[in-house]
């Protein structure tokens, strides 16, 4: 190990510009008009993956943004890792609030500054390097490697589950490793071992055939305002549970040892509260503390309210139309298209006389739970604990990585979420950063994975 840094510390000036290289590439996958930024940022990785060593790397078109793929099996009869990353980055807006420009990566207080730093560039070019590394070493990899970098995941990787499906054998392994999480906090490494899914729905709540006079028709006809408001509010109970039939059959409660380690390593509220600038932390479930609430216990949230004059100064009309945007965020064992009908037949069967309620079913994605007791988990945990001199947290995420159940389900693979950002990065936020700590260290613990899975 001692090594590997030596050779980590001598290449640092030429890694992190190679990073800053493909943080200035605006591959913005839901912007039609960096497409060829995508396609740039592809060719940029499928370089990068041949000047290592990697072989039979290609880039594959799909029906949106490609996926890259590469291998390196030379090793008979090692384990096959599959590495998953993505390369794609959320739009920048709003600019303003970057304090440098968000593809001009820029370090100040050991931070690299640009978007994707941590979601997920920074992180996925951590395996690259670490392949990289070990090659540079030892000559060879102690096991065999895979690479699957795609370009869609934030857009909901809409043609990624089908190239799995029809790639099977060329994809197959013993694990699937991905970097797309966080640590506990500064110098605390976490493995996340559970991934809340989700699913989203559009209700479009319609009264009159037109919008009214507020004089001529206000106090006789209904207001769809008024009406999607009062639909709204038979969702959650008083306590913050939801309060659609069977939403929680399928829910199963963390384990003592999940709520002793969550409690051991304590919660400051106040601090989280200040830096919100919340002055209580109330949401959902009031029957759960605060972090079971936002990681192992589902949701039903509403995202967007509309209806009605919207612009500057007064209108007085009565709305004819109403909408709401709805997403619910869904723990290990729930179905979304389940979760989904349930959510439709409550709001059809709670909507307020006089009305009609269209409900218009969005997208979908599964949980995903891994045993943390499984010998995959335990060797990144031996792998973290090798280099961070303390073993991990075992953290249930409440985001959702929908692809993470498609690798796991398709590809019959377990599947190991080693992640290397911090809370408060900012992903998706202006001024997104990676903390350069944990740029070596990260390299470091995946070559210690690899190594340690050979045996």
């Amino acid at each position: 190990m001692s090594q590997l840094s030596e050779l980590l510390s001598t290449n640092y000036d030429k890694n992190i510009e190679e990073l800053k290289e493909l943080l200035r590439i605006q591959s913005i996958s839901s912007l039609s008009e960096h497409k060829e930024d995508v396609q740039k940022a592809a060719s940029w990785i499928s370089n990068k993956l041949k000047t290592i060593g990697m072989e039979h790397v290609e880039i594959i078109q799909t029906k949106g943004h490609p996926i890259i793929y590469g291998d390196l099996i030379h090793k008979e009869g090692a384990p096959t890792v599959l590495v998953y990353g993505h390369y794609d980055v959320q739009p920048v807006d709003p600019v303003d609030l970057w304090e440098t420009p968000p593809f001009e990566p820029t370090i100040r207080d050991e931070k690299i500054f640009a978007r994707g730093a941590t979601d997920d560039k920074g992180q996925m070019f951590l395996h690259i390097k670490a392949v990289e590394t070990l090659l540079e070493s030892d000559g060879s990899l102690p096991v065999n490697i895979k690479f699957c970098i795609e370009g869609e995941e934030e857009i909901g990787s809409p043609n990624l589950p089908h190239f799995l499906s029809e790639n099977k054998e060329k994809l197959s392994c013993d694990v699937v490793l991905i970097s797309d999480t966080d640590m506990w906090e500064k110098g605390v490494p976490a493995i996340t071992c559970s991934l809340r899914g989700l699913c989203a729905l559009e209700i479009t709540l319609k009264t009159a055939n037109s919008d009214l006079h507020s004089g001529m028709f206000g106090g006789g006809v209904q207001n769809a305002n008024h009406l999607l408001v009062q639909l709204l509010s038979t969702l959650h109970d008083a306590n913050g549970k939801v309060n659609v039939d069977h939403f929680y059959d399928n829910v199963i409660e963390l384990t003592d040892y999940e709520k002793e380690q969550m409690a051991e390593l304590g919660f400051d509220e106040e601090k989280l509260k200040q830096s919100l600038g919340l002055t209580n932390l109330t949401g959902g479930e009031k029957d759960y503390p605060y972090r079971e609430r936002i990681s192992s216990r589902p949701t039903l949230e509403i995202n967007g309210l509309w209806g009605g004059f919207q612009g500057e100064g007064t209108k007085t009309v009565i709305p004819n139309e109403a909408h709401v945007k709805i997403t619910c965020r869904l723990v290990n064992n729930q179905h979304p298209e389940k979760i989904q009908q349930l959510v439709k037949k409550h709001l059809e069967e709670n909507a307020p006389i006089g009305c009609t309620v269209e409900v218009s079913l969005g997208d979908t994605g599964n949980p995903f739970l891994t045993p943390i007791d499984s010998p995959m988990m335990q060797t990144a945990a031996e792998a973290y604990k090798k280099v961070y001199g303390k073993s991990p947290v075992y953290k249930r995420e409440g985001g959702s990585i929908p692809i993470v159940s498609d690798f796991n389900k398709i590809l019959n693979a377990p599947v190991v979420l080693m992640g290397f950002g911090l809370p408060g990065e900012n992903l998706h936020a202006p001024n997104e950063h990676f903390h350069l700590e944990n740029f070596d260290k990260g390299i470091l613990t995946i070559c210690s994975f690899l190594e340690l899975i050979e045996k």
